[in-house]
C-alpha cells in the first residue's frame, strides 16, 4: 500500500488496517443514521466518528514517519475497542461487521505501539 515507499514497511500492517476501519466507521455511521433506533444509537454514532477520525490520523502519523506514530496507534488501539464495543450492542450486519473490523484494527495499532 505504500504509495512513495517511503514509509516504514513496519507500519504497512497498521496502515491499512486503520484505512479499512476509518472506512467501516464511516459507513457504519451512514448505516446508523438510516435505523428506526438512531436515538439509541447516539453514543455508538458517536465513538464511530472518534474512530474512523483517530483512524485517518494515526495514518498520516504513520505515512509521514512521526516520532508520535506509536503513542498514536496506542490511542487508537483504546477508541477501536470502544467501537467494537459500542458497535457489538446492535445486532445489524453493518454494526457487527465494523465491530470485527474495530477489533483488527485495534490489535495491529497495539502491535505498532
Amino acid at each position: 500500500m505504500t504509495v512513495l515507499s517511503t514509509a516504514p514497511k513496519t507500519f504497512e500492517a497498521c496502515l491499512q488496517a486503520c484505512v479499512k476501519c476509518a472506512q467501516a466507521c464511516e459507513e457504519c455511521f451512514a448505516a446508523c443514521l438510516q435505523e428506526q433506533d438512531v436515538q439509541q444509537r447516539t453514543n455508538c454514532i458517536k465513538v464511530l466518528n472518534d474512530c474512523a477520525e483517530i483512524c485517518f490520523q494515526a495514518v498520516q502519523y504513520m505515512a509521514r514517519n512521526s516520532q508520535f506514530a506509536k503513542a498514536l496507534c496506542q490511542v487508537c488501539a483504546t477508541i477501536c475497542d470502544a467501537c467494537a464495543k459500542e458497535c457489538e450492542m446492535f445486532k445489524d450486519t453493518h454494526c457487527q461487521e465494523c465491530a470485527r473490523i474495530c477489533r483488527e484494527c485495534a490489535e495491529e495499532c497495539r502491535k505498532m505501539a
